[in-house]
């Protein structure tokens, strides 16, 4: 996007937003955290929860959020060790928890963590859906027709029309992706192409290619958590569409901010890693994948 397009769109955020943003009552989370049981009882909830609107009578989901951070460690299920904290896996569809990757496919996190830096490391964007699981803060804004995403980590967000809209054209291949939404009830759907598969989806080096097409839905299940799921789509690795859902809680500190992770700033830890004859990642192209 243009930087004149995203003025326009952050201009009318901060004339739309403030008005728009509505005070919601505090309330104990009932589902629990593991993905696996949130999944189902977040499901059920949302049949019957009757979410907080915006002006323009959309829910509303602003504010500050945090997903699932031990899942950048990886996604899967992992013990608890020395510099991992371990955690449950968020994949609730297969039923086993594990990336449904094509045999042929599977070995490739363990050759790509020998291999290459992790692409955290030099700071460069998670892309989607990481982003919406790493350890920081991420707040987000709505007008009638965007709903925009920032993420404290290294300056990075995300602009989604909520207007038909086509996407980008396939030439285009974005750390982010392209993503477009729409409004089905009270879910937020958001469907996104167009990556750059450069971005691993952990540091356990599970991935995708550029190929990869993904479906986002955000429901909000009470005043403080919203139900997120994501369907991962590539058929060049997986043997399967596999679906990951956690949930994301609501910051409620008074007067809470995102602070200025920016990351490029001092980052030292790249080139004692290229010294050690790792390699910056270069992605998977969906056409070249094997």
């Amino acid at each position: 996007m243009k930087r004149s397009a995203i003025a326009i769109v952050a201009v009318t955020l901060t004339a739309q937003v403030i008005a728009a943003r509505a005070q919601v009552p505090a309330s104990p989370p009932d589902c629990p955290g593991e993905p696996a049981l949130f999944h189902p009882c977040a499901l059920e909830k949302a049949r019957t929860f009757r979410p907080p609107r915006t002006r323009d009578g959309r829910p509303n989901l602003q504010g500050f959020w945090r997903g699932q951070p031990s899942a950048t460690e990886n996604i899967e299920e992992h013990p608890k060790t020395e510099d991992d904290d371990g955690g449950k896996s968020l994949i609730v569809d297969p039923r086993d928890g594990r990336v449904p990757y094509q045999a042929w496919a599977a070995a490739l996190p363990r050759t790509h963590r020998a291999t290459y830096v992790e692409p955290n490391v030099p700071c460069f964007p998670s892309g989607v859906p990481r982003s919406m699981y790493v350890p920081t803060q991420i707040e987000i804004l709505q007008t009638s027709d965007h709903v925009v995403i920032l993420f404290e980590r290294a300056h990075t967000y995300r602009i989604i029309p909520t207007i038909a809209r086509p996407h980008v054209g396939s030439s285009v291949r974005l750390w982010m992706g392209d993503s477009r939404g729409r409004w089905e009830g009270n879910t937020l759907v958001v469907d996104v192409t167009s990556q750059n598969g450069k971005a691993w989806l952990d540091q356990a080096a599970n991935f995708h290619t550029n190929a990869a097409h993904m479906v986002e839905r955000f429901t909000l299940i009470d005043a403080d958590t919203i139900h997120y799921q994501v369907t991962i789509d590539d058929p060049n690795v997986y043997t399967r569409p596999w679906t990951m859902a956690f949930p994301l809680r609501r910051n409620k500190e008074r007067g809470f901010r995102l602070l200025e992770e920016a990351c490029h700033e001092g980052e030292r830890n790249t080139d004692p890693l290229i010294n050690l004859r790792l390699k910056i990642y270069p992605g998977m192209s969906g056409t070249k994948s094997r």
